[in-house]
């Protein structure tokens, strides 16, 4: 093993690159979280090992050179292995296939500088001891909070999303808030790292110890809050009747008016809305792909003919905005008059997805925004929680279920979370069901029902602990439906200063306990 270690090329790229490649493992849908107890103590080690090599084997490269090199690779290890996926959203149009190396390559490369930051900053003050432990996990963490906020934010796969298979694990979700469960788990997966320190045997099975109590405390707390919650879901008077639609369309541009009237027929198929009471029928985004809600209006007899008068139907559609001269890529809920009700624009959208950064300068190379259309869509502004009847809905279209920020500052009366997507672009790939993960915690962070209609992804009703009640799988065609009990959490955590609390505590530990040593 040393004399495998000692070669550069092994322990600086290949490595590490096959370490943050494994990663992919513990996420949906494979969910072996124990890979992660395995690999980011070994992460830790190799850093130390590195730092410690650079002033013998590795001295003809500088020490930040070398942990720089080996953050980068483990990084674009992690992110190539879990976000490969977007790039067949890049095969629908031959103009955009030329894109797919950048997708591939240049994206996990951008991402992995994360780790590489990480690595080069805290990596020479790194020792096979707890506090250097203490102090790589909030380093991680707080790299974790940076890509979340940056740029338009890509909070994707952070660590504690390899616990979405467990709700009972995760309710402590709502008291913390993700940033900081996410700093609390990337310590509790660090702990193995003892094995490798220079301590007796009674330590090691101390640290290994706390790993183990720490999640059967979580699991012991989420698994009473569910039972508490089943019995008070029953006694639960106010609920609305909600079914979810997903048509399993297929992923097509250049709609014309005959193919539109068959997707709504097939829709209200679906919906079976015949004999049903009051109901909303959720239906997804993109089912109208290139139309706007102005170029529906023809079909509306046909929808005044199959639904009733307390028929509501939500779905996604692209709304023009004549101030602005421009699409928003919005969601909207309709009678059966085809009269609008409410109306919400997506606020954040995909990056060359929905609107291409640089868009003057990109036009004259012949790019445009991947979704069907030259121009980019319109951001929304900020507004209110979609209201009618007794539903203070909290509307998410597709991209923005992974933002936690939008359940932090919704209105303190949301009492229903709806998410529409199109996630046919991304196939049977890996990742619909990475998508799908990150609804469980937005319905643990806000205590309240969430409701998602996917097209080629997946449908499912969740209740307010992360319970999937009811499910339509990728590529099922169907409904599923459920009179929906409206929940609402009016005690929001602070997400961000819980996290900041946390990680200055971690600072002052590390500095009393290092006070201490010396």
């Amino acid at each position: 093993m040393e004399k495998f270690l000692n070669n550069r090329l092994y322990t600086l790229l290949l490595f590490p690159f096959i370490l943050g490649a494994i990663t992919v493992f513990s996420f949906q849908p494979f969910n072996f979280s124990i890979i992660n107890f395995i690999i980011l103590p070994i992460f830790f080690y190799l850093t130390v090992y590195i730092k410690k090599k650079s002033k013998s084997t590795y001295r003809k490269k500088p020490l930040k050179k070398n942990l720089f090199i080996f953050g980068t690779a483990f990084g674009f290890g992690y992110y190539l292995s879990g976000i490969h996926w977007i790039t067949n959203s890049l095969t629908f149009d031959e103009s955009f296939k030329i894109l797919i190396p950048f997708g591939l390559i240049f994206i996990p490369l951008f991402l992995s500088l994360f780790f590489s930051m990480i690595t080069l900053i805290f990596g020479p003050f790194l020792n096979l001891n707890f506090l250097s432990m203490l102090i790589f996990s909030g380093s991680l963490a707080f790299s974790d909070y940076l890509r979340a906020k940056i740029l338009t934010g890509f909070p994707w796969n952070l660590w504690i999303y390899s616990f979405s298979w467990s709700p009972e694990v995760i309710q402590i979700l709502d008291k913390l808030g993700l940033f900081s469960l996410n700093l609390i788990f990337l310590t509790v997966f660090m702990l193995p790292s003892v094995l490798f320190f220079k301590i007796n045997l009674k330590k090691k099975f101390l640290y290994l110890s706390i790993a183990s109590l720490i999640i059967f405390s979580f699991f012991i707390y989420g698994n009473h809050s569910i039972n508490k919650n089943n019995t008070e879901l029953k006694t639960t008077s106010e609920k609305f009747n909600i079914k979810v639609v997903s048509p399993n369309f297929k992923l097509e541009y250049g709609l014309n008016d005959k193919d539109i009237e068959r997707r709504l027929n097939r829709l209200i198929k679906i919906s079976e809305a015949s004999n049903d009471p009051k109901t909303l029928y959720i239906w997804p985004e993109g089912v109208f792909s290139g139309y706007s809600f102005d170029e529906l209006r023809p079909f509306k007899k046909i929808i005044s003919k199959n639904f009733k008068n307390d028929h509501l139907i939500l779905f996604g559609v692209n709304m023009f905005d004549v101030q602005k001269n421009g699409y928003h890529n919005s969601l909207v809920i309709i009678n059966n008059k085809m009269e609008i009700l409410q109306e919400y624009k997506k606020q954040k959208l995909v990056p060359f997805g929905e609107f291409l950064p640089f868009e003057k300068i990109l036009n004259k190379f012949g790019l445009k925004k991947i979704t069907e259309g030259h121009g980019s869509f319109l951001k929304g502004e900020n507004q209110k929680n979609l209201i009618f009847d007794n539903l203070n809905i909290l509307p998410l279209i597709c991209y923005e279920i992974i933002f936690t920020e939008f359940v932090q500052k919704s209105d303190l009366n949301t009492n229903l979370i709806i998410n529409i997507s199109e996630d046919g672009w991304f196939g049977d790939s890996i990742g619909p069901h990475q998508h799908f993960s990150k609804t469980i915690f937005r319905a643990i962070e806000q205590n309240s029902f969430l409701i998602r209609s996917a097209n080629k992804g997946i449908s499912a009703i969740i209740d307010n602990k992360g319970n999937v009640i009811k499910k339509l799988s990728l590529n099922e065609a169907g409904n599923i439906e459920l009179e929906v009990p409206l929940i609402k959490n009016k005690n929001k955590n602070k997400n961000d200063l819980i996290f900041f609390a946390l990680l200055i505590t971690y600072i002052l530990i590390f500095l009393l306990l290092k006070k201490n040593d010396n």
